[in-house]
């Protein structure tokens, strides 16, 4: 079984309101690329992919006149793909969307999400993901009120030979400090933006454990717009989301192996301050003209998971020969996204 998880740059701006395509020469939400461009492109990628279940971050909007679920079925029907029913779990008002694509021949799947209902109080549980976690984060003495502006899609999952694992994708918000006018703004936006990005990764982390205390096969996967060394304050709060998510924990306390998440690449960012890392992301910074080439998207599993002969891989256009001598592919990849999917390869 192949899953995956894919952040499609603006993949909203591909669809009309009624969820149909649009391949015409406009220009999508990626700089310089018509929308017709994209489509192809996204075919080419999720053909290739071939997967029994793809996590789709930055899915196609979800509001009054648009239906993410329509829109993602469209696109699977008009490239004949295997992954061809979508389903959505919390809405959220961003216009990118958390929403998977999967094989219903191979895979039964439901919304499932864990947790108190917005407005409840309980100290014993993680509450849901749609409404608020309190947590100090500036060390007031004061409980600060925590959202997910992209609440994490909670499914129960069974396969078609009877087993049955819990999913959790993720998108946590970006750390950028979008508005700065001034150097000292810029500052306070990303360290206000990584507090909030680190109490997202506590409240995730929270859900996590409760189902590893069960006993759940688990697998988290999505964006996580953090990795080892990603910026300057990671340093402020000690661990980086994808620590705190993976189980290496708010301390130095070393946790048994059963109740961490394992991601072969973030171990691999993790266990080194210089030197090469795999990369799933790939920006143009205008004011310098270069790119940046970052480790944000990521497939975590539980232990029971680790002896179906997992196999991981990132579809990087340059670091993968498979993808780098085939130009087709290579190009799609570019013109898809600035992210590239993660695969996992595993034998149920």
């Amino acid at each position: 079984m192949r899953i995956a998880t894919y952040n499609v740059e603006w993949f909203s701006e591909l669809f009309d309101n009624a969820g149909n395509l649009m391949p015409d020469e406009k220009i999508s939400g990626r700089d310089d690329i018509s929308r017709e461009d994209q489509i192809t492109a996204l075919g080419i990628v999720f053909e290739r992919l071939d997967a029994d279940m793809i996590m789709v971050i930055e899915a196609p909007d979800q509001s009054r006149k648009r239906n993410t679920v329509t829109a993602l079925e469209t696109f699977a029907a008009h490239f004949g793909l295997r992954a061809s029913k979508g389903m959505i779990g919390f809405a959220n008002t961003t216009q990118q969307e958390i929403a998977v694509l999967y094989d219903p021949t191979i895979l039964t799947m439901r919304h499932d999400p864990k947790g108190d209902e917005p407005g409840k109080r309980d100290t014993d549980i993680a509450p849901r993901f749609d409404g608020y976690f309190k947590i100090d984060l500036d060390i007031d003495a004061t409980e600060d009120k925590v959202s997910f502006s992209k609440p994490p899609l909670e499914l129960e999952v069974e396969t078609r030979g009877g087993f049955r694992f819990r999913m959790i994708g993720a998108h946590l918000k970006s750390k950028a400090p979008h508005g700065a006018s001034t150097p000292e703004e810029a500052m306070q936006i990303s360290i206000a933006n990584r507090r909030k990005q680190w109490a997202q990764a506590v409240w995730l982390r929270r859900r996590i454990e409760e189902h590893l205390n069960r006993a759940d096969p688990l697998i988290v996967l999505g964006d996580l717009n953090d990795g080892p060394g990603l910026d300057e304050y990671e340093g402020l709060f000690g661990r980086s989301s994808v620590e705190i998510i993976m189980g290496r924990g708010l301390t130095d306390r070393v946790l048994p192996v059963e109740a961490k998440l394992f991601d072969p690449h973030a171990a691999q960012g993790l266990s080194r301050k210089l030197g090469a890392i795999p990369t799933t992301a790939r920006f143009y910074l205008e004011d310098q003209d270069r790119y940046l080439q970052a480790l944000l998207d990521y497939i975590m599993v539980s232990q029971e998971f680790m002896a179906k002969r997992p196999s991981w891989r990132i579809w990087h256009p340059f670091d993968t020969p498979e993808c780098l001598a085939d130009t087709t592919l290579r190009t799609a990849l570019l013109v898809a996204s600035d992210h590239f999917p993660v695969t996992l390869d595993i034998e149920f």
